[in-house]
């Protein structure tokens, strides 16, 4: 039986950058995983921006598990989930927090008040991921077509090129 073949793409600084921001912005969440080195944990988080470096930036609470591990150890992993355009991005980086007034003004919505009370809650802080590096997934054309060029692999065994690009980001 054969296999679907995507072409491998590697990116490297600005263009890297680029991608995740494109991507991640897309998705809108992810998958926020911390305690990498022992028992992971992950959570459902909202992005609030991909600035023009590459860096992440993501409302929490002060208070909660995901600050606490990491001020424990940086090491995070984001992952995130396009399913609707198939395109899906992995990123290991380190975190830090801040509760910096200008930057929880600068990163603060109006869904954040289902979680605080108010951008002046004492509770708000800021996370800033920095990508130390990543990986990449996403189709060239639309849903439906690599679907199909799949679902032709699958049924004939042949080995096709699925439509899509994947590869490494190294920032």
């Amino acid at each position: 039986m054969g296999n679907a073949q995507s072409p491998n793409e590697n990116l490297s600084g600005q263009l890297a950058i680029e991608k995740i921001k494109e991507i991640a912005e897309t998705a809108g969440t992810c998958f926020f995983t911390t305690n990498i080195k022992h028992e992971s944990r992950s959570r459902p988080m909202a992005l609030q921006d991909v600035d023009e470096k590459g860096g992440h930036w993501f409302l929490s609470d002060i208070n909660s598990v995901k600050n606490k591990d990491i001020s424990d150890d940086s090491s995070v992993e984001l992952y995130f989930m396009n399913n609707s355009k198939y395109e899906y991005l992995f990123i290991k980086g380190k975190a830090e927090i801040s509760q910096n007034k200008e930057l929880i003004e600068k990163y603060w919505t109006n869904f954040a008040n289902a979680w605080f009370d108010g951008k002046d809650d004492p509770n708000v802080s800021v996370i800033k991921v920095t990508p130390t590096s990543g990986y990449y997934y996403e189709t060239k054309e639309n849903k439906l077509v690599a679907m199909s060029k799949m679902l032709f692999a699958a049924v004939t065994g042949s080995s096709i090129e699925d439509g899509g690009v994947e590869g490494e980001l190294n920032l």
